[in-house]
């Protein structure tokens, strides 16, 4: 029998704005940069740039003087923090998937999102051409690039007088094809693992999406009282599971299913998770890194809400 456990949702009113960003090789979002005059806005963080030019007078032409200086630009800079000093998420020295979202939780509710996102600035090496702040409540906004990061690529992150530097590291994507029934996991452009699975049965679809790796517990109980299914009752469980791997907060899980090897790869009977022999959970929960993506297609369970905490692909 395959199992779901539960965690917290971090559900909750959410307001987003896209922004396109036009940065140097060592880029700064709401760092102080010379662009040209009619580059977009540098955003997360700043006004947009406003150009000095030399003055107009009337009746007087201004003398064309070979080697004259570019007249001098104005550069956006951090706004004035509206919080105390937050939590970031990576945190300092991290090295996380190409999927992870930057994570700022508040001590606060946050009265005015436009302020508080001018006060945080992004910084990245290589460049990272858009994103955008989406706010999962009042007290916490997060900010993904458009697309997965690159990989290799350096996040510094800056709010309020909290710092954090971190590293995205391989390019590690894992797809869940409920027609074939197969993982696969591809790293740098190369398959290197193929996992027969078994996903969620009639009544416990597997949602499809992009999850993002989480926690990883090497063994644990999974409960479904902890979304809500009596464990007494008929579809209740509480059983005990090895090389368990936290995709998202509503309970799927990867992880090894000795019990439904003979399904694995053919048919679905898991409540929701990926069930995978324990050789090839063990794999996972070893190589998986918090922040890798990993993409379900093809099952009849909808969509993983983006709101779930780590479904923030989907939004």
């Amino acid at each position: 029998m395959g199992m779901r456990s539960n965690g917290r949702n971090g559900k909750g009113g959410r307001w987003s704005r896209r922004v396109a960003v036009t940065v140097a090789a060592a880029t700064t979002l709401g760092a102080a940069l010379t662009v040209p005059t009619q580059a977009a806005p540098l955003v997360p963080g700043g006004p947009d740039v406003q150009t000095f030019e030399l003055p107009q007078l009337p009746g007087v032409q201004l003398p064309q003087i070979p080697g004259l200086p570019v007249p001098a630009q104005a550069v956006p800079s951090i706004g004035p923090a509206n919080f105390s000093t937050p939590r970031l998420n990576p945190s300092e020295g991290e090295v996380v998937g190409v999927a992870q979202p930057i994570v700022i939780s508040f001590a606060e509710a946050i009265a005015d999102r436009a302020v508080a996102e001018r006060a945080i600035r992004i910084t990245t090496t290589p460049k990272v051409d858009s994103g955008h702040f989406y706010w999962i409540n009042d007290r916490q906004v997060r900010w993904r690039p458009t697309q997965f990061w690159p990989a290799n690529t350096d996040v510094v992150v800056e709010a309020g007088g909290a710092r954090s530097a971190f590293h995205v590291g391989e390019a590690v994507i894992t797809t869940a094809d409920d027609v074939t029934k197969q993982i696969t996991v591809i790293r740098n452009g190369e398959v290197v693992k193929t996992m027969p699975t078994s996903m969620g049965k009639p009544g416990h679809e597997t949602p499809n999406g992009t999850y993002i790796v989480g926690e990883k517990f090497r063994d644990m109980y999974m409960d479904s009282s902890t979304y809500g299914v009596p464990v007494d009752s008929p579809e209740g469980y509480r059983t005990y599971v090895e090389y368990a791997t936290r995709i998202s907060y509503s309970g799927i899980f990867v992880h090894a299913a000795p019990w439904s090897v003979n399904q694995q790869g053919y048919s679905d009977v898991s409540h929701g998770c990926l069930n995978v022999s324990t050789e090839d959970g063990r794999w996972f929960f070893e190589n998986a890194r918090k922040g890798d993506p990993v993409i379900v297609v093809n099952t009849s369970g909808g969509v993983l809400d983006g709101h779930d905490g780590l479904g923030d692909w989907n939004l």
